[in-house]
């Protein structure tokens, strides 16, 4: 599972001319979900998300969390985080679950982060649709979440026969 998590000082989703979910200060999460996560991986990422120190104290930055300010959180479903940009021009978005899937999982996801904190506190965009995102990020603080240990890999690719860098996911 991923996450793109962004500080933000105002952050809100809008379908057609409808506002779907919007916030104050707080962070925006965009959420990708794949092929192969799990339960462990949701719960990982939620609790990132609640606990990752991007805000700032009375005497230094980078000391208080979403939750211990008391600040809100919007989540929008981003399958785009799993597109595969290695060859040619277009994304494969293979590694990405499935629409019917990744639906539940990340209904899952927003009830889990509800649960660890305050369901006020958390929006939503609406999932499948066509989304603006607008959002003034602050700082500017910009963090990945991967809920997946990584390694770089050399290997040889099969049909040229040279020797390539690539990305080795494995589980935490």
């Amino acid at each position: 599972m991923r996450a793109v998590l962004q500080k933000v000082s105002q952050a809100s989703v809008t379908v057609g001319d409808r506002v779907i979910g919007s916030i104050g200060a707080g962070i925006c999460v965009l959420v990708g979900i794949g092929v192969d996560d799990t339960q462990e991986d949701l719960d990982y990422i939620a609790r990132k998300v609640l606990g990752m120190r991007v805000f700032s104290d009375s005497n230094a930055f980078w000391k208080r969390s979403v939750q211990d300010e008391q600040l809100e959180v919007l989540c929008v479903s981003q399958f785009t985080l799993y597109g595969k940009t290695t060859k040619g021009s277009k994304p494969d978005f293979h590694q990405a679950m499935k629409s019917h899937e990744s639906r539940e999982f990340f209904d899952r996801f927003v009830a889990r982060l509800r649960e660890l904190y305050r369901a006020d506190k958390v929006q939503t965009g609406e999932f499948g649709a066509m989304m603006q995102v607008a959002l003034v990020n602050d700082g500017p603080v910009t963090l990945q979440l991967d809920s997946r240990k990584f390694t770089y890999s050399q290997s040889e690719n099969r049909n040229s026969g040279k020797n390539e860098r690539r990305l080795k996911y494995e589980k935490k």
